[in-house]
């Protein structure tokens, strides 16, 4: 039986790791790993986490010195990992139980993919389901393919061995982590889209990005897809030149119009959806 790693960057989410804790050790996929990895939080996270999974040696929990951003910190994540597939799950969401188990088994008839993903639901802040994200889909993986943050989402699963195969997780980004991780992977094989809801997705305040940051996750965005489009050799979109040096992220994001804005009023909508 291949083994799973479950891989959670944590930073001032303690309070909400008991849920995301119970999802995972009532999997019925038994053979599995936690890594876990605290960026220096502020608050008793390190604490709570250290009670909840003392004793359980299937769980391990490393901190970082100091702060050193998602980026950074997911990657360590990956790096510790010993398990031939890995998933990203956030301290503050959680999986229905059934959940590692539909996805490897994915694996197992689709022996040529490097990774699967799934529909994800909605969760108001004590994790009760409010709404499927019903933009995720099976996409078409080619080199000019870029809508990952709309179009792929958790649960994403993949393979290890296609992770080492790429430079990796960039330590140096704040937002935009998953993208750099998706784009990465998606160079080396194709993704296979679960339709059905894995993930629980929790909306609270401490999770939804402020206005100021913004302009930072766009800019990361921007970057990430740019970093990309020198990797596949990309030059020209829609007749227009990619800038050879990246300058600032509205030069992208004019090449690559359909996907301007979406991501960024997304979260507005569900706010005001769940009336928070």
């Amino acid at each position: 039986m291949n083994k799973a790693s479950i891989l959670i960057a944590n930073y001032n989410n303690g309070k909400y790791f008991r849920d995301c804790y119970e999802s995972i050790i009532s999997q019925s996929y038994e053979n599995w790993e936690v890594i876990i990895v605290d960026d220096c939080s502020t608050d008793d996270s390190v604490q709570i986490i250290e009670e909840i999974i003392k004793n359980d040696d299937r769980f391990k929990l490393y901190k970082n010195d100091i702060n050193k951003g998602c980026g950074y910190t997911k990657r360590k994540c990956a790096d510790l990992a010993t398990g031939d597939f890995c998933a990203y799950l956030d301290p503050d969401d959680a999986l229905f139980y059934y959940s590692l188990e539909c996805a490897i088994d994915e694996f197992n008839k689709h022996n040529k993919i490097i990774a699967v993903y799934s529909q994800l639901v909605f969760c108001d802040e004590k994790l009760n389901p409010k709404e499927i994200f019903s933009k995720i889909k099976q996409i078409h993986n080619d080199k000019y393919f870029f809508n990952t943050p709309i179009q792929l989402s958790a649960f994403f699963v993949f393979k290890r061995e296609a992770y080492l195969q790429t430079s990796g997780i960039n330590p140096e980004l704040k937002n935009a982590v998953d993208q750099d991780l998706y784009l990465k992977l998606l160079e080396k094989g194709d993704a296979k889209f679960i339709e059905e809801v894995l993930y629980k997705y929790r909306l609270h305040s401490n999770g939804i990005s402020q206005q100021r940051s913004k302009q930072s996750a766009k800019d990361s965005f921007a970057k990430v897809i740019h970093e990309a489009m020198k990797r596949r050799g990309i030059t020209k979109i829609q007749n227009k030149n990619v800038p050879v040096h990246y300058t600032n992220s509205q030069e992208i994001y004019n090449l690559l119009d359909y996907q301007t804005k979406i991501p960024y009023r997304l979260m507005n909508k569900i706010k005001a959806t769940l009336n928070i």
